[in-house]
C-alpha cells in the first residue's frame, strides 16, 4: 500500500496562514529561523530594516577568513624581519640565508611520521 504524506508548514508567528518561507535572522549571537507567510515575512524585513542599514555584517564564528595577501608573502616578509640566530642584525646589512627564516612548509606542516616514504622500493604492479 503506498502513503501519500503531506507537510504544511503554518505561520509561527500568527498561526493563521500557511508558511511560504522560513526566515533566518540573528541577535546577540543567536541564529534564529521562523517560518512566514510572505505577507509576515515582508513585515518582519520591513521592521528590521532601519537596524540593518544603521549595523554592519559580521563573519560568523569559524568561517573560513582569508587574509588579503598570501601567507606566502607574509612568510616572507617574517624571514625578512626576524633577527638571526647570533641576535638581531644590525640595520642595512643581512642575515646569512637560512638564518633566522621560517623552516620549509613541507617541514613545518607535515610530521616526520606521516611524511611519504620515497626511498622505499614499490612492488612491481601485475600484468
Amino acid at each position: 500500500m503506498a502513503k501519500k504524506v503531506t507537510v504544511t508548514l503554518v505561520d509561527d508567528f500568527d498561526g493563521e496562514a500557511t508558511a511560504d518561507e522560513t526566515v533566518e535572522f540573528g541577535l546577540d549571537g543567536v541564529t534564529y529561523e521562523i517560518d512566514l507567510s510572505s505577507k509576515n515575512a515582508a513585515k518582519l524585513r520591513n521592521d528590521l530594516k532601519q537596524w540593518v542599514e544603521a549595523g554592519r555584517r559580521s563573519v560568523a564564528a569559524g568561517a573560513d577568513v582569508r587574509p588579503d595577501r598570501p601567507v606566502a608573502a607574509a612568510r616572507s616578509i617574517v624571514s625578512r624581519v626576524r633577527p638571526s640566530a647570533n641576535g638581531p642584525a644590525a640595520t642595512g646589512t643581512t642575515c646569512p640565508p637560512g638564518a633566522g627564516s621560517p623552516p620549509t612548509s613541507s617541514t613545518r606542516s607535515t610530521p616526520p611520521h606521516k611524511r611519504p616514504q620515497l626511498d622505499r622500493q614499490l612492488p612491481a604492479p601485475d600484468r
